[in-house]
């Protein structure tokens, strides 16, 4: 064996592996993309103190890093190639602490956010990031990736749940950052600075979050049926500027319904013709969780109604839950045409309506497919482009960059939640501009000189 891998093995003993199937798991992520080389191995830590050996090592030899969770991302971001070493968060899946009168938990990072979230409950309280990956994604890889989801709209993305961190720096320290107070302005805001960091400035491997105190009253839902897209993200625009915010606010268009309908009839054998209308254009469905939930959904309903939609308010949590478990299910319902590139750019909500025309024009010009969801209320957009084989065609990147080009030509962003990781990193000088990217590029090299974490990600 070469030199460092005979230190990790005997310095980390059963922690560190180099099998051949670990090292093949380890070369992929969600979106799709892998590696074309196995990485060199894979520490999978217990504790603090096998993140900190492994990373004192990897820095003696000059070895990349790659932090890793429960490996669900969709940007290529925890994904290990030829010569790194893999760092596996995920058996630090302890919750340490439930405080709540001070309303926070302390948790390490292979923490299973709806895991954390069930904790909570008998306490009265949640953990309010909720992404679609949520009964398999971790809290460090939410914290990561800055993570959204279906609420965030109303109560923000993961970097407004997290309070505190505890982080292993490229040399092997450990540095706290935040506080357990709800205020704390001592410093500059390091912890708002690794949220989103994407392992490129140390590894996460405790996390202090905040717990909300969770909605007592049944929810009540509005499902929207439109002729089309335009018109759903015109009710949703409307439903905004009426101030009503909602908790939830999720658009879906028809050939996503169509194949959310075939995936549920094919796995549980449910219909959701019961719920959702497959012959509509696109469904938007619209949850409200306050004290006067009903009354919101009324105006709610009314303006689906002015916007060109029918509109079925229910207050059945029942119902409500089933309605989310199907917009859940969109990823592997897609999953069954084809291979799926999930891709997520934001805009302004009053550009929601222009940006999915353009998708449209995208298909058309492109001959692709690109089924899209979104989080409507936020102007989160989940296009999906669906295409055979393993490789991403070539046609595939060009209609991608078209959108990406256009969200940033309409006010938007590259990414709203899943982050740049290796599949955004060609655009990203595009949004930020050359001094904003030199700048971070030169914060990145204060946490790590030697450019040993996560190298190639976020950063061409």
């Amino acid at each position: 064996m070469p030199e460092p891998i005979e230190r990790f093995a005997a310095e980390l003993g059963d922690a560190f592996t180099a099998a051949p199937d670990a090292m093949e798991s380890a070369r992929t992520d969600r979106s799709g993309w892998a590696s074309p080389t196995a990485p060199l191995g894979i520490v999978r830590a217990a504790n603090v103190d096998d993140v900190r050996a492994a990373l004192r090592l990897a820095t003696q030899h000059r070895i990349p890093v790659v932090p890793r969770g429960a490996g669900t991302g969709l940007a290529g971001g925890a994904a290990g190639s030829g010569g790194e070493l893999v760092v596996d968060l995920s058996g630090m899946d302890r919750i340490l602490e439930i405080a709540p009168d001070d309303e926070l938990a302390v948790v390490q990072p292979g923490v299973i956010n709806a895991g954390l979230d069930a904790a909570l409950e008998p306490h009265g309280l949640w953990f309010a990031p909720d992404p679609a990956s949520k009964a398999i994604s971790t809290v460090g890889g939410n914290i990561a990736t800055n993570a959204g989801g279906l609420l965030c709209a109303k109560y923000g993305v993961t970097r407004e749940a997290v309070l505190g961190l505890q982080v292993v720096l490229a040399d092997g320290r450990v540095m706290r950052t935040g506080h357990r107070t709800v205020k704390g302005v001592t410093g500059y805001d390091l912890t708002a600075l690794f949220v989103g960091s994407e392992g490129t400035l140390g590894i996460i491997v405790e996390a202090t979050v905040r717990a909300l105190p969770r909605p007592s009253n049944p929810p009540a839902t509005v499902v929207g049926l439109f002729p089309g897209v335009r018109e759903a993200a015109a009710a949703s625009a409307a439903i905004t500027a009426a101030r009503l915010r909602p908790a939830i606010c999720e658009l879906i268009d028809a050939e996503t319904l169509k194949a959310i309908a075939a995936y549920s009839a094919s796995t549980t054998g449910d219909d959701i013709g019961g719920v959702l209308d497959l012959d509509a254009g696109a469904s938007l469905i619209v949850q409200f969780d306050d004290a006067d939930a009903v009354t919101r959904a009324t105006e709610a309903a009314a303006l689906v109604q002015s916007a060109g939609g029918s509109a079925r308010l229910s207050s059945d949590r029942e119902e409500a839950d089933r309605l989310l478990a199907l917009r859940r299910a969109v990823h592997p319902s897609l999953g069954t045409l084809g291979e799926v590139l999930i891709e997520d750019v934001a805009v302004p909500r009053s550009r929601l309506a222009d940006m999915f025309d353009e998708i449209v024009r995208i298909e058309r010009q492109y001959d692709v497919s690109i089924p899209t969801v979104a989080h409507a209320a936020d102007g989160n957009l989940h296009p999906n482009f669906v295409y055979a084989g393993g490789e991403v065609p070539d046609v595939i990147w060009r209609a991608a960059d078209d959108l990406f080009t256009t969200a940033l030509r309409l006010g938007g962003t590259l990414t709203g939640e899943h982050g740049v990781g290796i599949l955004k990193r060609r655009w990203l000088r595009d949004e930020l501009g050359d001094d904003s990217y030199e700048l971070q590029r030169g914060i990145k090299a204060v946490f790590d000189p030697l450019g040993i974490l996560n190298p190639g990600k976020v950063f061409a």
